[in-house]
């Protein structure tokens, strides 16, 4: 992980928050010249850090009336199993987000979807029919807020007295 200063931390968090912010917005937010602001943004993205600057869709807008989280336990548990699984989902134009997780379940799978129509036909034609599935549960998402900024621990925290 490359070394982040409290310097790159702010404009992280700035970044988060505002990805259409300019570079002299941001060189203002963390007391840099505009050149020095641009190469630190020019760096994180380069290194992997910024992996991306997205818009904020409401889903509502777009035709989504209905989000849930399918649940699913494969047959099997071998790297090209778990692989192929996880590359599927991640194919299908439904699927928002994919998280592999330990416990009575393997995947947990993030679907946007018109309708329980549309759930419905989805579970059973993208999931069911995969030969290393072995169950699947699914629930329906009331309501799906996000954390606008992660939390960055690259710094070391300060000594604390005990």
């Amino acid at each position: 992980m490359p070394a982040l200063d409290r310097t790159d931390v702010a404009l992280l968090h700035a970044l988060q928050e505002d990805g259409r912010s300019t570079i002299k917005e941001l060189a203002a937010r963390v007391d840099l010249s505009t050149s020095a602001t641009h190469e630190r943004v020019r760096r994180l993205l380069a290194d992997g850090v910024v992996r991306g600057i997205h818009a904020m869709v409401d889903p509502s807008r777009v035709g989504i009336g209905l989000q849930a989280v399918v649940q699913v336990r494969l047959q099997r548990h071998s790297r090209d199993v778990v692989t192929a699984f996880r590359d599927h989902a991640l194919s299908l134009p439904e699927v928002v987000a994919v998280t592999h997780v330990t416990g009575a379940v393997d995947f947990l799978v993030h679907v946007a979807v018109r309708d329980t129509d549309h759930l419905r036909d989805l579970a059973m034609e993208a999931f069911t029919t995969r030969d290393e599935v072995a169950r699947i549960d699914t629930a329906i998402v009331y309501e799906h807020a996000q954390a606008v900024t992660w939390p960055t621990y690259a710094e070391r925290p300060p000594d604390r007295l005990t």
